[in-house]
């Protein structure tokens, strides 16, 4: 769609994140950017050079910052690409996604990011910004170059779906961080502790006859790593925690003062061990689903703020890797689509209000990046997403648009539907019911 010399979006409930703000409004886009937000009922007098969207009914939010997603290229095409996985993400309101390190080869060079920027602005539809990696060849040994790799272009460092298992290597990365501000992003998950686990150990891992992965393997490397922080002053980001015991972690750090931060997945919001049902291995990730008692303290602490973001662990694999038995099948789940209505699921329990469950959707993961996105204020870029969230709809993996199928929310029933979304003022998705 060409670019229009204006936008007004009319009429909607506006969700502003960054300030807490919420009523209804309407909203002028120029240039890419919002030149102009009107809180009230009342229609606004208009420029006659503007194409109006009426959004009377619907809600108009900053668009979704995901901060953990794994789109397959390099190297892993027949999974993911940044065209299909993008146009995911439009179809759920994403409209920045930092993708993950952990592709072949890794994001681990300069020129790798920069073969990434520039096929991410031939194929996607939204922005994609790398992680790169922590560890050279993510072999957890020796820390990449993380100023070449700032230059570059990359948004932080991770080893993706790997822990720092080093506590040397991860003090040295803490303390070269730092003289960059630059922003370390573990996945906490101890492969020592792990071992041979499949799923959350306990009762239910007992009845299946899989083996389990203990709390401990998270909690042990999620303490390391802050304590390792306090010492360097570096800032801090555990990717997922999964359990209670993680928040007690968390809570003294940030009480302390430090530079630690925490995402979750919306696996670990959404569902429990117990959706692991008859071996369901869509449902097997990593970290693995919890019991009942930490998914409901994970959601208290979204709602307390204590979490600061929510992520949507956009992980696809290819069909034969989940076609095994359990504790063979791969780690994965797509998520990307589907993030925004599962979360939803919050505010539609009364678990937590929209301006706060849209803040550790977009404006703090766009905040810890220092990205200027993810709010509704003047001067933003004009990444929205205009969203019917009362629309039931039932998940149909088939329909989904990541070249992916492995979905653990398919046949689920959901409420909240993206009617469209734009990225720098344009628009990059429309439903066909919209």
């Amino acid at each position: 769609m060409a670019e229009s010399s204006g936008l007004a979006i009319i009429g909607a409930r506006l969700v502003d994140p960054a300030s807490g703000r919420e009523g209804v409004g309407s909203v002028l886009v120029r240039d890419g950017l919002i030149a102009a937000i009107h809180w009230g009922g009342d229609r606004p007098a208009l420029p006659g050079d503007v194409e109006v969207e009426e959004a009377d009914g619907l809600v108009l939010a900053p668009g979704l910052v995901d901060l953990r997603a794994f789109l397959g290229e390099p190297g892993a095409e027949f999974r993911e690409t940044l065209g299909t996985g993008s146009q995911a993400a439009a179809a759920g309101g994403v409209t920045t996604v930092i993708c993950r390190p952990d592709t072949d080869p890794p994001i681990d060079d300069p020129s790798v990011i920069d073969f990434i920027r520039r096929r991410a602005r031939d194929k996607a539809i939204v922005n994609v910004l790398p992680a790169a990696a922590l560890t050279k060849g993510l072999a957890g040994k020796e820390i990449t170059e993380f100023g070449l790799l700032l230059e570059a272009g990359a948004v932080g460092f991770s080893d993706g779906a790997s822990g720092v298992r080093n506590p040397q290597v991860m003090r040295r990365a803490m303390i070269y961080a730092r003289d960059f501000d630059a922003l370390l992003m573990n996945h906490v998950e101890d492969p020592d502790l792990r071992g041979v686990g499949v799923m959350n150990e306990g009762e239910f891992a007992s009845r299946k006859g899989l083996p389990g992965i203990p709390l401990e393997a998270e909690t042990v490397m999620l303490e390391r790593d802050i304590r390792l922080a306090r010492a360097s002053g570096a800032r801090y980001h555990a990717a997922m925690i999964s359990c209670a015991d993680s928040l007690d972690l968390v809570r003294r750090a940030k009480e302390a003062g430090l530079r630690v931060t925490c995402g979750v997945s919306i696996n670990n919001l959404s569902l429990n061990e117990n959706d692991v049902g008859e071996y369901r291995t869509f449902c097997k990730v990593s970290p693995p689903l919890r019991h009942e008692d930490d998914r409901l303290a994970l959601i208290e602490a979204i709602a307390e703020g204590l979490i600061d973001v929510i992520v949507s662990d956009h992980d696809p694999q290819d069909v034969e890797t989940k076609r095994q038995p359990f504790a063979e099948a791969a780690n994965g789940a797509l998520g990307i689509e589907t993030l925004l209505p599962a979360a939803l699921r919050l505010y539609h329990g009364g678990q937590v209000g929209l301006p706060f469950l849209f803040a550790a959707l977009s404006s703090r993961p766009a905040d810890l990046l220092g990205l200027g996105c993810g709010r509704l204020a003047v001067g933003a870029p004009a990444d929205l997403a205009l969203i019917d969230i009362d629309a039931p709809f039932v998940v149909d993996k088939r329909k989904l648009k990541s070249r992916a199928k492995n979905s653990p929310f398919d046949e689920a029933r959901l409420q909240g539907l993206v009617q469209a979304t734009w990225v720098g003022g344009m628009v990059v998705y429309r439903s066909e019911a919209a």
